[in-house]
């Protein structure tokens, strides 16, 4: 075993000790959720026993999590610069643990349409929380103002826009990947729908 994995078995032991405990669980507990002996548990957390795959899976599933979520390094940058897009007034950032996923951060200083043929709608979902000001947001028929501080979560394929409302504001929204495709392909001016 190289020194790399060394340190990831242990990473991942004292892990799954961790999750065991936040859970308030004994290793009895677990073993019975995982369907192992509390003693092959006991061995696996204090490093006596070698870590096998399906009984990593097993455990993940036993604590909720996911295998990539128990496996993963902090080998990553964990600061992220924005991609800028100053056509469109947006930063950008990925979301390294959901590749689909990406956060927005927009400013907008015109209303949302008042024709209800530029809404759109598309698959996905977005969440947006009003950084500054006021939005205002089109959501089939109704029609929302959004404050500083408030957030707003909808399913994309319900007809939508949203703009500012009595000045400027900032929006950071939280996009899936069906949602962002269709962000990426519009051509909406500044101020105007982006949603």
């Amino acid at each position: 075993m190289t020194q790399k994995e060394g340190d990831l078995d242990g990473l991942v032991r004292k892990r799954l000790r961790a999750l065991r405990v936040a859970q308030g669980w004994s290793l009895e507990e677990l073993a019975t959720r995982a369907r192992f002996s509390q003693s092959t548990l006991s061995r696996i957390e204090n490093g006596q026993r070698r870590l096998a795959l399906d009984q990593l899976v097993a455990l993940a599933r036993a604590l909720d999590t996911t295998l990539d979520q128990l496996v993963e390094t902090a080998d990553d940058d964990v600061i992220t610069s924005p991609m800028i897009d100053a056509a469109h007034g947006l930063m950008r950032w990925p979301v390294k643990a959901d590749p689909g996923m990406t956060v927005v951060r927009q400013r907008m200083t015109g209303p949302p349409p008042d024709n209800p043929a530029r809404m759109r709608a598309h698959p996905g979902r977005e969440w947006l929380v009003v950084l500054s000001g006021t939005a205002v947001l089109l959501l089939g028929n109704r029609r929302l103002r959004i404050e500083t501080n408030q957030a707003a979560e909808f399913p994309t394929m319900l007809p939508h826009a949203i703009g500012a409302e009595g000045g400027p504001c900032e929006i950071l929204g939280i996009f899936d990947r069906d949602a962002r495709r269709s962000h990426q392909r519009a051509d909406a001016p500044a101020g105007a729908d982006r949603s």
